[in-house]
């Protein structure tokens, strides 16, 4: 059996009001899909369930990494067992440097003591790849970055930590186009066999730069239409509307 992240009839709600509502989603690894959908359809919500936020209660379903059901996992837990969730708005941690934590995470990710030659290695390759500064490293995690530099920082940490399944939440939100082109470019060098990623978006641009094998489109908290690449075009167009009135949302 392939490798892949598998959700199945999962239900979750936050403070008793339900969001998601029997999604079923399956992405093998060698994959890139993107989920689609318009405001408040749960996009957002999925990621964060997948990654384990305790914000959400899981009340039905499940999650399977590589055919282990992950819901009984701390977010930790789930991160070593190679999942990674780039967030839409992503967290300033002042005092601790990019490259501190990077390196920290990496021990955590793979159990083991990671040498300085293989971590800078790892790191100036992805530096490289995201035509970055080397100085950004050395400051506190995201503490004055703009909106395009903390999404920057999100895939060089991807790069970096190399998962085998990610999660990118909004990546193209507040990016301009050079910047886009940028962090696009970053999310395509870690395409491969081992590796699966579930791309989040509202817009079709994203999806020029990061070619999608399959679309979702999710809905009222539920995925009612999967498609190729050419469903994201016919979204740009034609909007949500009719999707919502053809599945009786």
């Amino acid at each position: 059996m392939a490798n892949k992240l598998e959700i199945r009839d999962l239900w979750a709600e936050i403070d008793g009001s339900p969001i998601l509502k029997g999604v079923d989603l399956v992405v093998p690894q060698g994959e890139v899909h993107a989920l689609m959908g318009p405001n408040g359809a749960g996009k957002s919500t999925l990621g964060r369930v997948i990654a384990g936020d305790p914000s959400y209660q899981v009340t039905e379903g499940e999650v399977l990494l590589d055919g282990e059901n992950i819901l009984q996992l701390k977010p930790d837990e789930r991160a070593r067992k190679g999942l990674f969730l780039a967030f839409q708005y992503p967290l300033e941690v002042p005092g601790v440097t990019i490259a501190n934590f990077l390196r920290l995470a990496l021990q955590q990710r793979f159990g083991r003591e990671v040498p300085l030659s293989e971590f800078y290695n790892k790191l100036q390759k992805a530096i490289e790849v995201l035509e970055w500064d080397e100085s950004y490293v050395t400051r506190y995690l995201n503490e004055g970055f703009s909106g395009g530099e903390k999404k920057r920082n999100e895939v060089l940490q991807l790069m970096v930590l190399e998962p085998k399944y990610a999660i990118l939440d909004e990546t193209d939100s507040g990016l301009d186009i050079d910047a886009l082109k940028v962090v696009s470019k970053g999310v395509n060098a870690m395409r491969g066999p081992e590796f699966a990623a579930l791309v989040i978006t509202h817009y079709q641009r994203l999806l020029n730069y990061i070619v999608p094998d399959v679309v979702h489109v999710m809905v009222d908290g539920r995925v009612v239409k999967t498609g190729g690449k050419d469903l994201a075009l016919e979204l740009e167009e034609r909007g949500y509307d009719w999707l919502k009135a053809e599945v009786g949302a």
